[in-house]
């Protein structure tokens, strides 16, 4: 056969292979997008159908704490120690902390770090804490001070043993709430009721029906139909910034409904490095009953394990 033969007879083969494989995708604005079979369009519009967009929800999405010289402000629990034994009042201002890093699917791994509470919007008296403020003058006022020089932090109002940003929500740390990482290849995302604070690689959710929200979150149907809605980085790493959660579209659900997804929710987090994901499991059949998945659309979405 003649190389020309040979190379008619690939281009028909590969003819027929697209002709077969087609799917037809309509694209009606700038957004970005993504081709699917009928099979994932099919699942994917019976989702966002059914969902409100969680900007209309009734939560608030935050950043975590941004203070402008981590080195200062988050210390270990040896320090921590040291602090409270010179002066019992610093345990006022220093809680535990958790980083992007930290956070799991349904889990973390506390790294034994804590951080100095001086906020802004909180108004301390920082003579009243005179072991944080040894601690936090030991590096040096010039590297503190929040005027925008050199080797200084950016320039704010705020003054020099404060945090870099106000953190008027402070309040919302000591809220049950759901934390998760601003840039992940995993999609983790955990209930916290243990108050803890997170740094400026992680959001916190607070607000209506976070219990329910967090499975929906860990959940194989999400992690099918809107993994590509956040925009993939260099590595794989995906950004879940508020501006892209935002518009992702969740089944509404009642305060009964909720109370039954927070107690599934708190028992796989309790057990969750001491078995398999049977209970993970048990709530993608509860999110697929939901959202009245058909057996084709259940077994086309499967178990989407991203750990």
């Amino acid at each position: 056969m003649s190389k020309l033969n040979l190379s008619n007879k690939c281009s028909s083969k590969i003819s027929v292979y697209f002709r077969q494989s087609a799917n037809f995708s309509e694209f009606k604005n700038s957004e970005s997008w993504i081709v699917l079979s009928p099979i994932e369009k099919q699942i994917k519009k019976k989702i966002e159908q059914f969902g409100t967009p969680l900007k209309d929800w009734d939560i608030r999405i935050n950043y975590g704490i941004k203070t402008g010289f981590n080195e200062a402000f988050i210390i270990d629990s040896f320090k921590r120690k040291q602090l409270i034994e010179e002066d019992p009042k610093s345990a006022e201002i220093i809680r535990p902390l958790l980083r992007g890093r930290d956070i799991k699917r349904y889990s973390y791994e506390f790294a034994d770090l804590y951080l100095i509470t001086t906020f802004p919007s909180l108004k301390i008296n920082i003579e009243n804490y005179p072991a944080v403020k040894e601690h936090l003058v030991s590096f040096g006022y010039d590297r503190l001070k929040q005027t925008g020089d050199k080797g200084a932090r950016k320039k704010t109002n705020n003054q020099w043993f404060e945090t870099q940003d106000s953190i008027s929500y402070w309040e919302d740390f000591s809220k049950q709430k759901i934390i998760y990482p601003n840039m992940t290849k995993y999609l983790p995302f955990l209930y916290d009721d243990k108050e803890f604070l997170t740094n400026q690689k992680c959001f916190i959710i607070t607000g209506k029906n976070v219990e329910f929200l967090t499975a929906f979150f860990n959940s194989s149907l999400f992690k099918y139909c809107f993994r590509d809605n956040f925009p993939e980085l260099q590595g794989g790493t995906r950004e879940l910034s508020k501006i892209f959660l935002d518009k992702i579209p969740v089944l509404q659900v009642s305060e009964n409904i909720n109370l039954d997804y927070k107690k599934l929710v708190l028992k796989v987090q309790e057990l969750k490095n001491k078995q398999l994901p049977t209970r993970e499991i048990e709530i993608d059949k509860k999110i697929f009953e939901l959202y009245s998945l058909t057996e084709e659309e259940k077994n086309t979405i499967g178990y989407v394990e991203i750990q």
